[in-house]
């Protein structure tokens, strides 16, 4: 069984498209199983890749709320871009694109959105239903820190892929 949706088009198990954020292009993919996924959590995932840019700013800010702890997933991802030696840590130290004074805001604010994942079919509270990537000069340095959200866009996990 197939299903159609105004935004998405006809619904199979992928959709890909590159949307304009901003100054760069995101990769928003949709992978859903049109037997299980109904037409609300589609209406749901269309809403947010119209409001992208305000759910990268709520991402942003739960990513600056866990700068407090040394071991969250966003403290070891900005220690191993900006701490380490070698071609990421100058790739990293480059692509920061401001300057108030404190390293990690600025890091964070420099992030570049890559990709966002949506799966329609995880519709329920704190369930995966997208997953934002972002990467600090992610051209040349291939770690992530990955926010997952659920329908709510409430921030269920976060993780650092080196």
């Amino acid at each position: 069984m197939s299903i159609e949706h105004d935004y998405f088009g006809l619904i199979g198990d992928y959709w890909s498209e590159q949307v304009q954020y901003g100054d760069q292009d995101v990769e928003v993919v949709l992978d859903a199983d049109a037997d299980l996924v109904s037409l609300a959590s589609l209406d749901a995932a269309a809403t947010m890749v119209g409001e992208l840019e305000l759910v990268d700013d709520e991402v942003r800010s739960h990513f600056v709320s866990q700068l407090d702890s040394g071991s969250s997933p966003v403290s070891r991802f900005l220690r191993s871009l900006l701490e380490g030696e070698g071609d990421d840590q100058d790739a990293a130290a480059e692509a920061i694109s401001r300057d108030s004074g404190d390293r990690d805001i600025d890091a964070l604010r420099s992030l570049t959105l890559v990709r966002v994942d949506l799966r329609p079919d995880a519709d329920g509270e704190g369930e995966h239903f997208a997953e934002l990537e972002y990467g600090l000069a992610p051209e040349e340095v291939d770690a992530r820190l990955v926010a997952v959200i659920d329908v709510g866009r409430d921030v269920v996990d976060v993780r650092f892929d080196a």
